[in-house]
């Protein structure tokens, strides 16, 4: 009676082959690649062989065998299930060896036990790799989960100006952890549609970094963010047809694996890494790269949503020493008309007997308190437009150049014959006549207030189609951009007018853009050291259309 090891030795190419074909279609039927075959099988078929009388004489080089085809199989994304099967294959093929051969040319029942609880074994082996490499795998996962986590809440510390630092980071560990030697990410804000910043850590990180910025469709970083797969790779650089520059084709790497960063509520990005090697990346690979992308983007948009957490919180500071500001000086602008009205009204309870000597006294009361009204009128109209709403018009058929006029007149009697005015004839449009009038009112105040003492300060009421519009122009110092793009809003004032000893409210050219639109027009800045300071208000012919519909 032939033994187990006689019979593999007799028909050990048959085997092979046979394994060979069953674990192939095993593998295709299951979607994956062929596996690699000039590897542990054959070693392991010839320490079968070789057990002629000496059971278990090969056991610690069959462990090693084993060991070694598990964590090839790694590699290549089997799982546990299809790397036991093999083994499973491999007691079918050895038994059909013998299946048509004579009695005496079969093994013992013994020797068959023997060989399957040998199979049994390296089954069991497998089992237990497997667990030890995922509990390993998953121990390595959250070893790196945390020190994502440390470097995210030290980027948060110390603000945003750190995050390409904190990036660079984040990206050395992903390369530990994935064994790879290069990585690069790129974050765009989705929401104000802007690249927020790439970065790349390893091998030619330079130049990775900065083909990370391209989202060409025809590139690789384009070709992730298009996310048509979970995960993207390029097999080799050196040959692919997508876009490269010449020094990353030649910067020794070769296979890019990348994933789109999962979409939160600030930023969406790609992570890629980059192995100087030519090959597949395993189902492992892919699934720690997509751990790692979905913990970094996390991280990453808990750090944009504390940038403007922050970015609230210096707003509303400054927004309250601005109020603060602005409280101290309306009590000392309202104490001055309401003083002079108390003051004048003692005097004539004091004296009824002479009201007929005091309407001087009287007039100076009346004017008081209507300048206190005003003061108040104007802090409403400012909440309302900081809250949104339009103000409230009382429209009727009226001449822009008129306003003007009257405008123009009384600024010069309070502050001299510095103001010129240019108004074409029948400028007539259905506006507010009481609205306008502040609006330019404040204006030419604020030319007086921050232009050239010395230079004149020009309105000009000119038509221009269906567009009606005034500007007031002056010389002097120029309003900077960044004080350009805030000098509208209520309780706002540039640089320039807080260095300047005259205080104010910083309502006046809200009032202004208020008045622009809520007339359905605009008010714009124009200001630059050749032609001076402008201010052109422009109107539509009509303001009724842009009124709010009444319930």
């Amino acid at each position: 009676m032939a033994s187990v090891a006689e019979n593999i030795r007799q028909h050990r190419e048959e085997i092979i082959h046979g394994w060979s074909e069953q674990a192939a279609h095993a593998a295709s039927a299951r979607g994956l690649d062929g596996p690699e075959f000039k590897n542990i099988m054959p070693a392991y078929l010839a320490s079968l062989a070789d057990e002629e009388g000496l059971p278990g004489a090969h056991a610690n080089t069959r462990k090693a065998l084993i060991e070694s085809h598990v964590a090839a199989r790694l590699r290549q994304g089997f799982n546990v299930a299809e790397v036991i099967e093999e083994f499973a294959i491999l007691g079918r093929c050895i038994t059909h060896a013998w299946a048509n051969a004579p009695p005496e040319a079969r093994p013992s029942a013994r020797d068959v036990e023997r060989l399957f609880t040998e199979l049994h074994g390296a089954s069991t082996a497998v089992a237990e790799l497997f667990s030890r490499h995922l509990l390993e795998d998953e121990q390595t996962e959250k070893r790196y989960a945390r020190l994502l986590q440390k470097g995210a809440s030290e980027a948060l510390m110390e603000g945003t100006t750190s995050l390409h630092r904190h990036l660079k980071g984040a990206l050395e560990l992903i390369v530990e952890a994935m064994g790879a030697q290069s990585a690069a990410v790129l974050l765009y804000e989705v929401e104000e549609e802007r690249l927020v910043t790439a970065a790349a850590a390893g091998m030619a990180s330079e130049h990775l970094e900065n083909y990370a910025t391209s989202m060409s469709p025809a590139s690789f970083p384009g070709m992730v963010a298009a996310g048509g797969e979970e995960t993207s790779s390029i097999l080799d650089a050196g040959t692919t047809p997508l876009e490269l520059s010449p020094r990353l084709r030649q910067s020794g790497l070769r296979s890019l694996l990348g994933v789109r960063l999962p979409f939160h509520r600030a930023l969406m990005g790609i992570l890629f890494i980059g192995l100087t090697e030519v090959r597949e990346f395993t189902a492992r690979e892919k699934a720690r790269l997509l751990s790692l992308g979905q913990q970094l983007s996390v991280h990453l948009d808990n750090a944009k949503l504390y940038a403007k957490l922050r970015e609230k919180i210096e707003a509303l500071q400054v927004e309250r020493g601005l109020r603060e500001h602005f409280v101290s000086v309306l009590a000392h602008d309202l104490r001055g008309p309401l003083s002079a009205a108390k003051s004048g009204a003692q005097l004539l309870l004091r004296h009824p007997e002479r009201l007929d000597q005091r309407r001087d006294m009287a007039l100076r009361i009346e004017r008081s308190i209507e300048r206190t009204d005003q003061m108040v009128r104007d802090l409403l109209d400012a909440n309302r437009i900081q809250a949104g709403q339009r103000l409230p018009l009382r429209l009727d058929t009226c001449d822009l150049g008129g306003i003007a006029r009257e405008v123009v007149e009384e600024l010069i009697a309070i502050h001299g014959d510095r103001f010129v005015l240019h108004a074409e004839e029948r400028v007539r449009g259905v506006w507010s006549a009481e609205e306008l009038r502040r609006a330019l009112w404040n204006l030419g105040s604020n030319a007086i207030k921050y232009g050239s003492a010395t230079e004149p300060i020009t309105l000009t009421v000119t038509r221009t189609g269906d567009t009606a519009r005034a500007a007031v122009h002056n010389r002097g110092p120029v309003i900077a951009l960044a004080d350009q793009e805030q000098i509208f809003k209520p309780f706002t004032r540039t640089h320039s007018a807080q260095e300047d000893p005259s205080k104010g409210w910083g309502l006046g050219l809200a009032l202004v853009w208020g008045c622009a639109q809520a007339h359905g027009g605009s008010v714009s800045v124009q200001s630059d050291a050749a032609t001076g300071t402008t201010f052109p208000l422009t109107l539509p012919p009509d303001a009724r259309p842009y009124q709010p519909r009444e319930p």
